[in-house]
């Protein structure tokens, strides 16, 4: 509704992952060129952990966009499979019938054709998201197929995204053995609050703004204090602070724009001084305590 008002031509703050619109601002650009070199150079495991909403898809994405040509990536985007299912599904990504064989069957499947694909120059990366919530079990399959290997490397590559809860999850006596196969770990961090204002103007221009700055350092600093550095948050509160924005005829986002996105957003966050309503009722409930004080020791006196 609001691209032609603003001269844009696609909306700047859509939450799907898209390339395109990849900030390598706060550690992000080095976070990639350092997967890029683990991966390349095969070395072990890759875990890459974050909370909800940093911006992890979106790494994972430009990871399998800047691979060189000869690495061939495949997914592993569904964490609630047991070790068997988990097996079928690398295989079936790498073009591999599965139907009716065991799992040591598929196992050799597997291995004669990543061997096969080593022989040819290539190397396969597994790109697994959701890593925290795999089961345990399923997660030690996955390392047991870093046990496939040649003389000289691996056959298979992983990298695992996950919530912060993969790191409580590794921590476990069960899982000292993968914990210990994980050459590069990775976190990525919520976006500092003086960077949002750099990331607005980044997203803007990357859907075909060229003019200056639509929102103003207000705006933006109360989308950073509400969206506490989480860029999909961010960009769930930029895109309804323009939407206020384009519905009063505005050219740029002031602060009373973002306060309405705000006020709208589930994940709003209250000020560091307390309302107004709040310091009242404080008040009245101390007055409260204090005279139910003075009548409970009155018979006394």
């Amino acid at each position: 509704m609001y691209r032609t008002h603003f001269g844009l031509r696609e909306s700047p703050f859509h939450i799907t992952p898209n390339p395109a619109f990849f900030y390598s601002g706060n550690a992000r650009g080095d976070i990639l060129s350092a997967m890029l070199y683990a991966v390349t150079n095969g070395e072990g495991i890759i875990k890459v952990t974050g909370e909800v909403g940093v911006g992890k898809t979106m790494l994972c994405r430009m990871l399998e966009q800047r691979l060189p040509a000869h690495i061939d990536v495949i997914y592993l985007v569904n964490p609630n499979l047991n070790p068997l299912e988990v097996q079928h599904a690398i295989a079936a990504e790498l073009g591999l019938p599965t139907a009716g064989l065991r799992a040591d069957e598929v196992q050799r499947s597997l291995h004669a054709e990543l061997i096969a694909r080593h022989s040819a120059g290539r190397q396969v990366v597994l790109l697994a998201e959701e890593a925290q919530a795999m089961p345990l079990d399923t997660l030690e399959a996955i390392r047991l197929l870093t046990n496939l290997e040649t003389a000289s490397s691996k056959l298979l590559q992983i990298v695992l995204f996950g919530q912060p809860e993969l790191d409580q999850n590794l921590e476990l006596s069960s899982m000292r053995q993968l914990k210990e196969r994980i050459t590069h770990s990775f976190q990525v961090p919520a976006l500092q609050a003086e960077l949002t204002g750099d990331f607005l103007a980044f997203r803007l221009r990357a859907a075909g703004h060229d003019g200056p700055s639509l929102f103003s350092p207000a705006a933006a600093r109360l989308i950073a204090d509400a969206s506490q550095g989480i860029v999909r948050r961010i960009n769930i509160l930029a895109d309804k602070a323009l939407l206020a924005a384009f519905a009063e005829d505005a050219d740029t986002v002031e602060a009373s724009h973002a306060r309405l996105a705000i006020r709208e957003s589930p994940f709003r966050r209250h000020g560091r001084w307390p309302g107004r309503a709040v310091v009242i009722g404080g008040a009245l409930l101390l007055i409260g305590a204090i005279c139910w004080g003075i009548l409970a020791v009155a018979p006394n006196l």
